[in-house]
């Protein structure tokens, strides 16, 4: 096994508050009626706040599991989440989620679907109307505030989305591969306008993707699971200098990088594999 982390990531720093995520020997077991499934085994990660992590693995390994713990919609079977000093025991306030479908109300217009959460969190949608309608200018579909989902792309809707996963100012933005159903020129696109967000609003972000290109442009690093159960194979630093454009994908490094990305799942051991 290549390079296991079993600890913070090697270039997080002394400071306690700079680990503003922390699982610690996190694992997750399924019962069923065909017995015990482990789904996670034994993860240990950190990350700093302002962070754009990324995590990539074969199919099964538990990417989406991983996320719906930090999310709190789910306990792990073992270990703990550290969110911010405080333990994860359920939805948080200071989360936010974006999702592969942007599952969007149909009978509501953009800026009310940006709004469901503050619904949700029982606050008043007065409060937070102009920041949603911020967020749309953010996102680049601010024209299209009174609009209903069903006059949207695809590609419109996800913003949409991401407006909704960050109007209630969450300290970490949990993105569960949110452009896998576009075609290749939008999702091109939203990654270079989801950097854009980044850089403004400087969230912590995991973003779920099976894309190796697609997590080599987007994140400061590349967190690689195994076959499952999943465990922490490789992390992979991405220094690539910022803002990236579609430019950088003929850059050798980038290249490079998503060349070892490859050749890492090609020679990854499947002796976990259920």
């Amino acid at each position: 096994m290549k390079s296991m982390i079993d600890a913070d990531f090697a270039d997080a720093g002394p400071l306690e508050e700079e680990r503003h995520l922390v699982l610690e020997d996190v694992s997750v077991i399924y019962h069923g009626s065909q017995g015990a499934l482990t789904a996670l085994e034994g993860i240990n990660l950190s990350m700093r706040g302002g962070e754009f992590v990324a995590i990539v693995g074969p199919s099964g390994c538990g990417k989406s599991t991983l996320l719906r713990l930090v999310s709190g919609l789910r306990p792990p079977s073992t270990g703990r989440i550290i969110l911010a000093g405080e333990p994860v025991t359920g939805p948080r306030p200071d989360v936010g989620i974006v999702f592969q479908q942007p599952t969007l109300l149909p009978w509501k217009t953009v800026l009310n679907n940006v709004l469901v959460p503050i619904h949700a969190l029982g606050r008043r949608d007065q409060d937070y109307s102009k920041k949603a309608l911020d967020l749309l200018r953010l996102v680049g579909i601010d024209a299209f505030a009174s609009s209903y989902p069903k006059e949207l792309s695809g590609g419109m809707q996800q913003r949409v989305g991401l407006a909704r996963g960050l109007i209630h100012d969450p300290h970490l933005l949990l993105m569960d591969e949110p452009f896998a159903a576009l075609d290749a020129m939008t999702r091109e696109t939203l990654m270079v306008e989801l950097q854009r967000i980044w850089m403004s609003a400087r969230k912590s972000v995991i973003f779920i993707t099976h894309s190796i290109p697609e997590a080599v442009f987007l994140a400061d690093r590349i967190i690689v699971l195994s076959h499952r159960p999943g465990r922490v194979y490789e992390e992979v630093a991405v220094e690539l200098p910022r803002p990236r454009t579609m430019e950088v994908m003929g850059d050798p490094r980038f290249v490079a990088l998503a060349g070892h990305l490859r050749s890492t799942f090609q020679s990854m051991p499947n002796e976990y594999a259920g």
